[in-house]
């Protein structure tokens, strides 16, 4: 079967093949492409993950579109690049801008699943726009618990609705009381909206800012890893372990309810880790914030026991832009054909239908720092502008005399170590041309986000005799 066969084929829906399944879709935020027991840690413990990736597929080459939050998430939950409708920025936290969030003239994911008959749920942290018109309640979710913001205090803080990480708790746009850990709180949501509907189709959006800062575990969970030296590293080791347990909450409650072979699942990571907050992206070169592997291609599972095999690993690329179109196929729904999609229906291929790749190319753009990515087969072009470093121990951006260009062979190289850019001028001139022409395509910024406006990054520090790049 010929590659654009089998892209036009990936869209034909599956919902006659199976009853239509749920469909749960797990974000973690700032996880390190090492941190997960299914990765290969051993100071990372998660066995409910590593249950989930034992019954299903590990996607080794698993990406997704940004490296940082709330551009990554825009894409997730369109199905397309994030460029196309200039939602290049993290939005600016205002309750009165009405400029600052996921375009309105973008439909949601949750809104189709929504005329599809599903029921569609939100929890965690949303970071797309904070006045009413972006709020998750009038994007397609019947049912949400969690933050509008960026980020959150975990545990103990004062509200206040004009600081971002300390609004309100909102259950369905109400304020509730939340005093238990908030990422203990969000497993114990997930777990009763899994009960709560049992007997009918659903989708269930849980986004965890866990373990993304401040890293504020609870003192049993941190006392686990008292062996770990760097007490950083400690705290963030021990939000993730939190974070395992709530979602070993919510499988639990797919177990016990009898719906587990009936519910799709994603898990991957919002974007790479800060390894300056503690994440370990080995062996990837980069962090979150930068178009190397490090910053984008994250530890990422999809699971639907019976449907696709289970405890294998698949290397091919895979997006998280993916999520929409398959979502879409399951629930026997069309994909949308009012303005371009870049995701596929992934079931195909991760059952061994297709052999060929679902992407032949992936891109990325990270404007304000500079930088472009692009994936070709084994090939992987990363251009930049401007320079990130760490030079005493402090994170900056600052532009080059030109642009500069990279070529590493992801096949033989993951860590991006070896440039080819001089040896293999053809590769590099075929792929920049590429790179232009895909970037041609986006569209303005829709807002100015947090640009000279967020606090500065933390302190870096190197790891294991590691800098940071």
């Amino acid at each position: 079967m010929n590659r654009l066969a089998a892209v036009l084929l990936s869209f034909v829906t599956v919902a006659t093949a199976a009853e239509r399944p749920n469909i749960l879709v797990i974000l973690s935020d700032d996880q390190g492409y090492a941190d997960a027991g299914f990765q290969g840690s051993k100071e990372a413990p998660t066995p409910h993950l590593d249950s989930l990736a034992k019954a299903g597929l590990r996607c080794t080459s698993g990406y997704v579109t940004h490296p940082y939050c709330s551009p990554s998430r825009a894409a997730l939950l369109t199905g397309r690049y994030q460029m196309r409708f200039g939602h290049e920025r993290n939005p600016y936290y205002d309750p009165t801008n009405h400029r600052e969030g996921l375009p309105v003239t973008e439909k949601l994911l949750p809104e189709y699943l929504r005329e599809a008959g599903y029921v569609t749920g939100w929890i965690g942290k949303w970071h797309l726009g904070a006045t009413p018109e972006f709020w998750p309640e009038r994007r397609g979710f019947m049912e949400t618990f969690g933050f509008i913001g960026g980020g959150h205090q975990y545990q103990n803080w004062q509200v206040n609705p004009a600081a971002e990480y300390r609004v309100p708790i909102c259950r369905n746009g109400q304020p509730v009381e939340v005093k238990e850990h908030l990422t203990v709180a969000f497993g114990h949501e997930a777990a009763a909206f899994v009960r709560r509907h049992a007997a009918e189709p659903w989708f269930l959006y849980l986004a965890f800012n866990a373990p993304h800062t401040p890293h504020q575990p609870t003192p049993e969970r941190l006392a686990k890893f008292e062996h770990i030296q760097d007490k950083q590293r400690r705290a963030y080791l021990a939000q993730i372990s939190l974070m395992d347990d709530a979602i070993g909450e919510a499988l639990t409650a797919l177990k016990e309810t009898g719906q587990t072979e009936r519910t799709l699942v994603f898990f991957f990571s919002d974007n790479g880790g800060p390894t300056y907050v503690g994440a370990n992206n080995d062996p990837l070169r980069g962090m979150k914030g930068t178009t190397y592997e490090g910053g984008v291609r994250v530890p990422f599972v999809v699971s639907w026991p019976g449907q696709l095999p289970a405890g294998k690993d698949y290397a091919l690329p895979v997006s998280s832009l993916d999520v929409f179109p398959t979502a879409l196929a399951c629930a026997g729904m069309p994909m949308p054909t009012d303005r371009p999609r870049d995701g596929v229906n992934l079931v195909p291929f991760l059952r061994g239908e297709y052999t060929s790749p679902p992407h032949d190319r992936l891109f990325w753009r990270e404007e304000e720092q500079g930088q472009w990515g692009m994936r070709d087969g084994v090939m992987k072009l990363v251009r930049r502008t401007k320079a990130v470093s760490t030079e005493g121990g402090r994170y900056s951006v600052s532009p080059l005399a030109g642009r500069a260009e990279e070529l590493f062979d992801l096949g033989s190289d993951i860590g991006e170590v070896r440039d080819l850019a001089a040896t293999r001028a053809a590769d590099l001139q075929r792929l920049s041309a590429t790179l232009d022409e895909w970037n041609n395509q986006g569209a303005p910024l829709a807002f100015g986000g947090t640009k000279g406006k967020e606090t500065p990054p933390p302190k870096v520090r190197s790891r294991n005799g590691k800098k940071t790049p």
